[in-house]
Order: C-alpha cells, then structure tokens, then sequence
C-alpha cells in the first residue's frame, strides 16, 4: 500500500510524541509498504528515516487554517495515497479518499468556554462550529477511528453516535529514552537542578499544560493548605510556556509555587525521580502519559479518579476525586505519612508502566491500516 501519514504536528508536545513514535516504530515493523510523511519546513530538514520504504514530504500547510482545507486535500491527492493517517481530528473536510483518523481526546469539546481562550466572544462562537463540523466529517468519514483509551472510546459511542466495531484502541506507553535516562540519574543531577529552580525536598511535582481542565487552581489551593502541616513541602509545575500559565502566575496564591516551564528530559526524570509523589489534578484526559513517565522513574503517583486515568493507573496509583479539595488533599496526605504505602506503589508503578508500550501501539496501527 501507499500510505500517507500528516506529520505536521510532529514537534507539538502530546500529539507530537504520538506521531514521532508511531513513525518510529513502524519503520521498525513494515519494510513492505510505503510511507510518505508530510512534515512543515521548520521539520524538514532535521528529520530522517532510517527505512528506504519512508519517504519525507515538504507541506508547509499549518493545521486549523484555511489552507489545511484547501490546499492539503490537492497535496495529499497527489500523493496517489490507498490510506491516509491523520493523527488528529483536523481532517480537510474537501478530502474524499479513504482515512482513518486518530481522536486522542474530546476535551475541546468539553472545556471549550470564554474562560478556555484568548478569542473575542465572535470568533469564540465560530471557532467552535467550525471545529464541530470538522470533528464531524472526521469521525463519520473515516474508515477506522483510532483512540488510546476505551474511556475515549465509550465517549464517541454514547456523544457521537459512532459504532462500537468502528473504534480501535491502542493504548501509548513510556518512550525508551526516558525509561534510559532513569537508569543514569545521579545526586549531583538534582543538585544542579535545586539551584538553578531553588528547588528543596520533599516537593510535589506535576508536568504539562495549564489549560483550565488541568485543574492546577485545585491543585496550588491543597498545596497552600498542606503547608500548614509541611511547611517544608514544595510544589513544582513545568510545562511550554503560555497565556494559560501566565495565567496561573498571576493568581494570589502562585507565590508559593515553583515554576520551571520547559524542561528537557534528562531534567524531567531527575525531577520525577526525586519528587515526594507526581500528582494529576486533571478533570479530564484521553490517556495520560505523565502517569506511566512517573511510574517508570519510581515516583508514586497520585491522581484524579475521572476519565482515562484510572484506567492507565490501574491499581499503581492512588486516587481523589478532583473537584474535592478535601479528598485531593487528604490523599496527599496518605502517601506523605505512609513510606510502606509510597513504596508499595512504587513497585506497583515498576510493574503497571511495563503494560503499555509504543511498539505494541504500531503493531495494532499496523493492524488497522492492513484492514483497508
């Protein structure tokens, strides 16, 4: 077959690790059919396929514009493509060939209020038709849809209307890179990184974005309470930094909290690996990534029983209820008094990390694209 995959998105944070590891671990797999991968000018250059059958292909097209509808479709066309992977629900609604399409969450649908943007209350309300109808042509045209979580799953059955035989789950796992770098952290990692975020244990941590349904204002108000308590306990967020972390910082209370924005990885497990426990407010996620990440650096994990989350956690990690202050807290609480309790779920963690793979996710994307 000739497979299109639109790797566009291939340096944006969670949609990108998802496309670079699929692409990863399909050259891995398939030396039978042959690929061609758009990618935007910025990309390029920098990127190269170790498999002859991958073929990279200039599409300086951004998403969400008016040129993704028009132009992409005549690009794609082009191609001569039999299937074409698009990675996210921005499906041109002009292309008629067949495709399937990866939904990895319906959080715009959900948390897509004033308070979510940065639009005037016009382009607010156009913004999100046009979305609908996109998302619309993307779940009804496609072939196969892909998801990474049967919570995503049971979402487009019962808001969507879209058949359960439809819907593919393959769920995401821990990049090898990070699961390597755990092995070579050092004290002296962590020291640098104390000084240079005057970070001090015992700290909380979380990593991410700061959209409104990440629920961080929850978060920081239990912090400032547990201070009472610890008052040595810190709180350290990274994450890209934007207008919705901009945000938080100006909030009374971010005083009181250590923000690192981006972090390169070998910083990212030095921080989960010396954290007192990773913590994940969220109201809602389609998998959640960070979950696997802090059990793979032997950091417990305490989380948000909504959504996909107890379905990655499993019984690795212990839950609250995120609209809880009360019950957010009080679990905290449980895993910082209880070391037999933080180092059960450490174990738990090592183990529950090595269900989930990006390798097993190809070979179920494999799978779908050979159904076509």
């Amino acid at each position: 077959m000739r497979i299109v995959v639109d790797g566009r998105l291939w340096n944006e944070s969670g949609l990108g690790r998802y496309i670079r590891n699929l692409i990863l671990q399909l050259q891995e797999l398939d030396n039978v059919d042959e690929y061609f991968v758009l990618h935007l000018q910025k990309d390029f250059d920098r990127i190269n396929y170790t498999n002859p059958k991958f073929h990279k292909i200039l599409v300086d097209v951004k998403w969400y514009g008016v040129s993704e509808q028009i132009k992409l479709p005549k690009i794609i066309k082009s191609l001569n493509p039999d299937l074409v992977h698009f990675p996210h629900f921005n499906v041109p609604i002009f292309y008629k060939g067949k495709f399937v399409v990866t939904i990895h969450d319906l959080i715009h649908q959900h948390f897509q209020t004033r308070s979510t943007t940065t639009l005037n209350p016009l382009l607010h309300t156009v913004k999100k038709a046009v979305y609908k109808k996109i998302f619309s042509h993307a779940v009804k045209k496609s072939f196969q849809i892909i998801v990474p979580s049967e919570f995503i799953k049971n979402q487009l059955i019962s808001e969507w209307d879209v058949a359960e035989n439809k819907i593919s789950v393959t769920y995401e796992g821990v990049e090898e890179t990070i699961v390597n770098l755990v092995k070579n952290v050092k004290d002296e990692d962590f020291k640098e990184l104390a000084v240079k975020f005057e970070i001090r244990k015992p700290y909380l941590f979380y990593v991410g974005n700061a959209q409104p349904h990440k629920n961080l204002s929850n978060l920081i108000n239990v912090f400032v309470r547990l201070k009472d308590k610890y008052p040595d306990l810190a709180l350290v967020l990274s994450g890209p930094d934007h207008y919705f972390w901009q945000k938080l910082k100006t909030t009374t209370l971010a005083k009181h909290v250590i923000f690192t924005r981006f972090i390169s990885d070998q910083d990212l497990v030095t921080l989960y690996k010396n954290a007192e426990m990773f913590v994940m407010p969220s109201l809602e996620e389609g998998f959640g990534i960070p979950i696997l990440e802090a059990m793979a650096c032997d950091c417990p994990v305490v989380s948000s029983n909504t959504a996909s989350l107890p379905e990655v956690g499993g019984s690795a990690a212990i839950y609250f209820d995120p609209q809880n202050e009360n019950d957010m807290a009080g679990k905290i609480t449980k895993v910082i008094d209880n070391e037999k309790l933080r180092k059960e779920l450490i174990s738990r963690g090592r183990k529950r990390y090595k269900v989930f793979s990006w390798q097993k996710m190809a070979e179920q994307t494999l799978e779908i694209y050979q159904k076509s």
